[in-house]
């Protein structure tokens, strides 16, 4: 549900902004001529090309609300065309330049639904600067590319640091990250493998093999807008633990992870605590899983996301319009999960999750998922995303969504 269950993020495009995207761009084009150049004198290859080449074709089936029509379904199909392209240029041992482009292609349904701009919302997924081009009109077609990482890194013995538009991840657990002040995302949206990434510096210390130290700050129009914390990493007794403090978008910010294991099974755990400057009315978010592989390769993992921000009334429609951050997850404040997944055979697997939410509406979420390996490098998958909920008078789907995806590797 890329569009339907897309959040909101704010930024602003500046001159700033402009001079950075041409910038890039120009890096872009440029390191391509070099690479050329070197292939020609048959040095070594100070670089690495990567990517792939998507095919989704979804299709939703909705409840329709509006009492003008007489159909009591909305069936909306729709085709997305999806390419990236990875690189990493070393300059040497110490620095790395790291571009990824991803252009995307929509035709269908849901670029003429009246529910604004298509073009727009496709935008709502850069960070501060603006490094993308969205176009879209009424017949149903729209094309987006974006650079979706642009930073540079120095690595020199016990530091790292990286400049630019980055993945921050500071999550632990599984399925929601409370951790993650910097780039939490939406756990629905399973075709964006990378994850969105934020436009910020990050600095890096190893103090011996064991621990770590980091220091993080987003690029924002105003400090209330931004983020800067710092975390500290070590090891007790075999479990990794990790503690956070800081500022983050006009909230006072602390909190910390953990991850061990116990007779084989994985203890995944994060806390974070969200306090207002204004307010001072602190709200929390807590997650924690365990998960566990048998000898027959069937996966389980189960454990359970507290929301102090969530509703205990409600059904699942809130999902839609939920403004995804690490402080507020998921619509509901109290929510349970269960993940499994098996290998049917060596080019088959067999997986799903199942969200529960112990509402009034007693709100599911159900999600299986099907792989196959055509052959290397070119997988096919069915997902679909199906929703329940409890109307006051019987148990219904409101929405149910299928899709089909196709993905070749180079």
């Amino acid at each position: 549900m890329n569009y339907i269950l897309n959040h909101k993020r704010h930024k602003r495009f500046t001159k700033d902004s402009a001079c950075f995207c041409f910038l890039m761009c120009l890096l872009w084009f440029l390191i391509p001529v070099g690479l050329l150049a070197q292939d020609a004198e048959k040095k070594p290859k100070p670089y690495q090309i990567s990517g792939y080449i998507k095919n989704l074709q979804s299709a939703y089936i909705i409840d329709n609300v509006n009492p003008f029509v007489a159909s009591k379904k909305l069936v909306i199909s729709d085709n997305l065309l999806h390419h990236r392209l990875n690189s990493k240029y070393f300059f040497n041992k110490n620095w790395t330049l790291k571009t990824d482009l991803r252009n995307r292609f929509f035709w269908g349904d849901q670029p003429q639904l009246p529910i604004g701009n298509y073009a727009e919302q496709l935008d709502l997924a850069n960070d501060h600067f603006d490094l993308s081009y969205e176009w879209s009109d009424a017949s149903g077609v729209a094309f987006q590319t974006m650079i979706d990482r642009a930073y540079l890194e120095f690595v020199n013995d016990d530091w790292e640091i990286r400049l630019g538009r980055q993945r921050i991840n500071w999550g632990i657990s599984t399925l929601w990250n409370p951790n993650d002040i910097f780039n939490a995302y939406n756990f629905a949206d399973f075709d964006y493998e990378e994850r969105p990434g934020t436009d910020a510096i990050r600095v890096k210390y190893y103090p011996n093999f064991s621990s770590s130290v980091e220091v993080a700050a987003s690029m924002a129009d105003s400090l209330e807008a931004s983020t800067l914390a710092a975390k500290g990493g070590f090891n007790i007794k075999g479990y990794d633990v990790q503690l956070l403090a800081g500022f983050s978008e006009n909230d006072w910010v602390l909190g910390g992870g953990w991850a061990g294991n116990i007779k084989g099974a994985s203890l995944k755990g994060e806390v974070t605590t969200f306090t207002p400057v204004d307010t001072g009315m602190t709200s929390l978010a807590i997650t924690f899983n365990v998960d566990y592989q048998f000898k027959n390769s069937l996966y389980v993992n189960g454990g359970f996301l507290y929301n102090s921000l969530g509703e205990t009334k409600g059904d699942l429609s809130q999902l839609l319009n939920l403004e995804i951050s690490a402080k507020n997850l998921y619509p509901f404040r109290y929510t349970v999960f269960t993940q499994f997944g098996y290998p049917l055979s060596p080019l088959t697997n067999l997986g799903g999750a199942i969200i529960y939410s112990p509402v009034e509406s007693q709100a599911v979420f159900f999600t299986p998922t099907i792989t196959y390996s055509l052959k290397q490098n070119l997988d096919l998958d069915f997902v679909a995303q199906v929703l329940f909920n409890d109307n006051g008078s019987k148990y219904v789907s409101p929405i149910q969504a299928g899709f089909l995806r196709v993905k070749w590797s180079y």
